[in-house]
């Protein structure tokens, strides 16, 4: 479901998706964002970790022009975005995964409509590894074998050494050290989804209450290997290029993977809001969404480490939501 997602969006961004540079993966078509009068209020913002970092960008970018707006952020994961949404004790509800049916009905049966979905940004979903690891790829079977004790995938045997990943020397008899997140994350969802195949999750692994907190694990465990968001990299990890099946290239965790859905692990990020479709948004919502859908707030995206969505896209969000005609 996803990469069908991330195959219709590589159709309008195959122009900039070839460009070397992230920089340059900047659609030029983004319109630059200009601010109105009579922007005033306060938002709160609730969900996703993986998002933190993007929505403080985008906050402190928004509340610049805008010095009346008070905006609070809290992220401890995507699945405290719909309960929030519904109580309304929160305006937006960042969330690196679709909400489930179950989400949405909850949210319907209340306000008798569905939940808004932004697609702000594009991301990898990265595996990450510690610098000095010498692997150069992973199938999703492998992984599966690696962070699984269900196999859904079908290698036919656990992996909990490297050896078992095809490593030599001082690396093959070393346990494999495992670091993912917690069942509140929408990363953690997502992951069981796609590399685990709905399988089950070792007891074995760490769970980290961020994303940040999975690299910095990894980062400092020479055995280890861990997922999170690709804006979270650092010099102290890399990213294992991944392969769908055994046979079949790996591909890197790059905008032009995610883009074109080579990359297995690509999502969109997504900002859910509760919005009437027979009401206009209030001016402090509708403005803050023009922002991220700006080229402004698409900069800070690419500033993040993750990819930019396109004008069109763009301009399909908010038409849905009657903010352009």
């Amino acid at each position: 479901m996803i990469n069908r997602t991330i195959r219709a969006l590589a159709i309008l961004a195959l122009p900039m998706a070839s460009l070397p540079a992230q920089a340059d993966l900047l659609d030029l078509a983004l319109e630059d964002y200009k601010p109105v009068s009579g922007v005033s209020g306060s938002l709160k913002s609730i969900g996703s970790d993986t998002l933190n970092n993007l929505m403080t960008l985008w906050s402190e970018g928004f509340k610049a022009m805008y010095p009346n707006v008070k905006l609070e952020i809290e992220g401890k994961g995507s699945s405290t975005a719909p309960p929030a949404l519904i109580a309304g004790t929160a305006q937006f509800g960042p969330m690196s995964r679709p909400m489930k049916g179950a989400e949405i009905d909850e949210f319907a049966k209340k306000f008798g409509y569905k939940p808004t979905a932004v697609r702000s940004a594009v991301d990898s979903l990265a595996v990450f590894v510690h610098k000095d690891n010498p692997i150069q790829c992973m199938t999703l079977q492998q992984i599966d074998a690696v962070f699984s004790r269900t196999r859904k995938g079908g290698n036919d045997k656990d992996a909990a050494r490297w050896g078992d990943l095809g490593l030599t020397g001082e690396w093959a008899n070393r346990p494999i050290s495992l670091y993912g997140r917690n069942s509140a994350s929408g990363t953690y969802g997502y992951f069981k989804e796609v590399a685990l195949f709905n399988g089950d999750y070792k007891d074995s692994v760490k769970e980290q209450p961020g994303s940040s907190t999975v690299v910095q694990g990894v980062a400092s465990d020479r055995y280890a290997i861990g997922y999170s968001g690709v804006g979270y990299k650092t010099a102290d990890v890399r990213i294992v290029p991944i392969a769908t099946k055994p046979g079949t290239k790996c591909h890197d965790a790059t905008a032009e993977n995610a883009y074109s859905g080579d990359y297995a692990l690509a999502r969109f990020l997504y900002i859910y809001i509760n919005h009437n479709p027979n009401q206009a948004l209030d001016p402090v919502r509708g403005e803050f969404v023009k922002f991220i859908y700006s080229k402004q707030g698409q900069t800070g995206v690419v500033k993040d480490g993750y990819f930019p969505i396109t004008q069109v896209v763009a301009v399909d969000d908010l038409k849905a939501m009657g903010l352009k005609k």
